[in-house]
């Protein structure tokens, strides 16, 4: 039997305690492969909840069949063994059909420097040779999130089958809120599938400047933002804004502005993860008086009348078509460190007090 290959993982031992856990990743049996880890990504928006101690799962259950949190419940206690979603890594050993030994693959199995998957379970999505590996981060997980917003924006506005992920964005004026990582992919495959404008809102301005890199139209945020594209995109009498408003940050405030924005009848495709009250929300004033919708566009579902069609592994091709044509854009506008897995619990204390600023931080391995 082969050597077990000993794997450091990425993960909690408590709140605010990141630490480095050691185990040996056992030989693969039928059905499985190896893969070594080249490559994983921060999400840090969602890790910092487990780090700081605020994700819902930390204090609530979700029922799966009824489809709503149970609190006193926790799903997740701490140590936590299993953090992130945005690996890439090359495959050392194969007993699965399909699966090579060296091909490099993007999969989300978490900050950790070798994994044994069962091909029959486990998304996996194979890297063309003409996409930098660094950027098959984005590949398995993190691209289709954004691209599902897409979706659900053509499944809102299409008048029919959706054949193409732009259908609800071409020729149209979109707006995004927020330019972390979310809202400039979003953002990008507007711009990339046809859509007339795309104004990317954000207080940061090296946030803003990332998306200029890619060509996207940037707006510093401001209290009275959304009069300029009432008054810039016009549609006809009492008819203005935009067409789409794709809301990435979590804040209650921005899904405020969202609504602000929106044409009458428009929809706000929700990518956020909030987990604070909604005090700023206030539904009695635009969203009741233009008749809008929110439409949360979260990867764990493709909307219903598209399943068919569309799935993830669709959407993982979607996003492996935006790395192979914009790929050097998108090294150069979103990843701002690249840095050693040791060095990952120092960056979370540091991200969690505010002592540093990243857009997308890559962990070597």
């Amino acid at each position: 039997m082969p050597d077990p290959v000993p794997t450091r993982i990425l993960g909690l031992s408590g709140p605010r305690q990141a630490t480095l856990f050691e185990e040996q990743a056992r030989a693969p049996a039928d059905g499985e492969f190896l893969v070594q880890t080249l490559f994983t990504g921060l999400s840090a928006g969602t890790e910092l909840t487990f780090y700081k101690g605020t994700n819902p799962y930390l204090h609530s259950g979700f029922d799966e069949e009824l489809g709503v949190f149970d609190g006193g419940r926790p799903a997740m206690r701490y140590p936590i063994t299993r953090l992130g979603y945005m690996e890439v890594g090359r495959v050392a050993e194969s007993r699965a059909h399909g699966v090579e030994p060296g091909q490099t693959l993007a999969m989300a199995y978490g900050h950790r420097t070798a994994h044994v998957a069962d091909a029959t379970r486990e998304r996996y999505v194979p890297l063309p040779d003409d996409v930098e590996p660094l950027l098959g981060i984005y590949a398995a997980h993190m691209g289709p999130i954004c691209a599902n917003g897409l979706l659900h924006a053509a499944a809102e506005l299409a008048s029919g089958p959706v054949r193409a992920l732009g259908e609800g964005v071409a020729g149209r004026r979109v707006v995004v809120i927020g330019a972390g990582v979310v809202g400039l992919l979003t953002g990008l495959f507007a711009s990339e599938h046809g859509a007339e404008a795309v104004a990317v809102v954000d207080p940061s301005e090296r946030r803003l400047a990332a998306a200029r890199v890619l060509g996207l139209d940037a707006h510093r945020e401001e209290p009275e933002l959304w009069r300029r594209f009432k008054q810039e995109w016009v549609h006809g009498p009492r008819d203005r804004g935009a067409d789409v408003v794709f809301q990435c940050r979590g804040r209650t405030e921005s899904l405020a502005v969202a609504l602000r924005c929106l044409r009458p009848q428009g929809t706000v495709i929700d990518l956020a993860f909030y987990q604070g009250g909604a005090d700023a929300l206030r539904l009695g004033e635009e969203f009741h008086h233009n008749g809008l919708g929110i439409r949360c566009a979260q990867i764990g579902r493709v909307p219903r009348l598209l399943r068919d069609e569309w799935d993830r592994d669709r959407l993982s091709r979607e996003t492996v078509a935006l790395l192979q044509a914009r790929g050097a854009d998108i090294a150069a506008a979103l990843v701002t460190d690249v840095l050693p897995l040791e060095q990952a619990p120092l960056l979370l204390a540091q991200l969690a007090a505010r002592e540093r600023e990243v857009l997308q931080a890559v962990f070597s391995v």
